[in-house]
């Protein structure tokens, strides 16, 4: 039997409060670390670019997801625009910082992101994955309840940066069932130098520790299907294995060495890191650096690598 989504278990009435309660917020914004105390309820917006309603970029069954979360239909991802870090080499560099807020760029009311979100379990997808919604936590709630209502029965993935207040995330809590997080960078200094976001290590340990409490390490089912659990990505930067090493040895201390993690290999040159602009990163990784990231986190006992093998049912 399929595990019971987190949020069937909090019940439709707490989940339409905490919604309300996200979405009064947004008056005084403070839905991620950079505070910015603007009225987003009169489309307002400040570090963002975020007003009243998310922005999506795209939504579609994905298939170059992790093997827990893609299985043979693929993850229901909803692309959210805009970010609240400034990540100088972002892949999505296109839909993360370059869209313009506005009305160009009109945002999805609660009703059509939950139709896309019970569109996505139609199309069979195992779970809906919000990609980049540190920023729009209130308005995902929003769209949830009215989905919870009109049938939605799909596990929820939290795909973030970490970049995530505590705030945030105790809405969260009973909702979410796989955590997603991304830990980029240890230090202060390339935090601020590629981020632009000197606090992001903090916020980042503070964040992935408490996602840990809510749901434990990654359970994954007789299927091969993610249920349950944080799942850790690291992308592995060129010149950066002290970064990797750092962030590793952290989450084999504070979290455990049976947590699942994804040590990416397919950084590249993107976004601001061209010509004289971060010309130390503005290369690939060396195959010697991706098998050294690799055997540090096997020096540390951290054996659940994620392996990409593709499913099929």
């Amino acid at each position: 039997m399929a595990t019971q989504p987190a949020y069937l278990n909090l019940g439709a009435a707490r989940l339409r409060d905490r919604a309300e309660q996200a979405v009064a917020g947004l008056a005084d914004c403070t839905a991620c670390p950079r505070d910015c105390h603007v009225n987003r309820l009169e489309d307002k917006w400040a570090a963002c670019k975020t007003g009243r309603h998310a922005v999506v970029s795209s939504c579609f069954p994905h298939m170059g997801e992790e093997d827990p979360l893609r299985g043979w239909n693929g993850s229901g991802t909803i692309f959210f625009s805009h970010c609240n870090l400034r990540c100088v080499f972002c892949q999505n560099f296109d839909i993360s910082q370059s869209v313009r807020p506005g009305p160009a760029q009109p945002g999805s009311t609660p009703e059509e992101l939950s139709g896309m979100m019970l569109g996505l379990q139609q199309l069979g997808c195992h779970n809906i994955n919000f990609v980049t919604p540190e920023h729009v936590v209130p308005q995902v709630l929003e769209a949830l309840a009215l989905a919870v209502e009109e049938g939605l029965r799909l596990p929820i993935v939290y795909n973030t940066s970490a970049y995530d207040c505590m705030e945030s995330l105790e809405l969260l809590d009973g909702i979410v069932d796989i955590y997603m997080p991304d830990f980029k960078y240890w230090s202060e200094e390339a935090s601020a130098r590629y981020l632009k976001a000197e606090d992001y290590p903090a916020a980042a340990r503070t964040a992935i520790r408490e996602m840990q409490r809510q749901v434990g390490p990654l359970t994954i089912d007789a299927d091969g299907l993610a249920t349950r659990g944080v799942l850790i990505r690291h992308l592995v930067m060129p010149g950066g294995l002290d970064e990797t090493r750092e962030i590793l040895g952290w989450i084999a201390t504070e979290l455990g060495t049976d947590t699942y993690i994804n040590l990416m290999p397919q950084y590249r040159p993107a976004g601001r890191v061209c010509g004289d602009h971060y010309p130390e990163i503005n290369r690939r990784p060396s195959t010697h650096e991706l098998r050294e990231a690799y055997e540090i986190a096997i020096d540390l006992g951290l054996t659940r690598l994620d392996e990409r093998r593709l499913r099929v049912r």
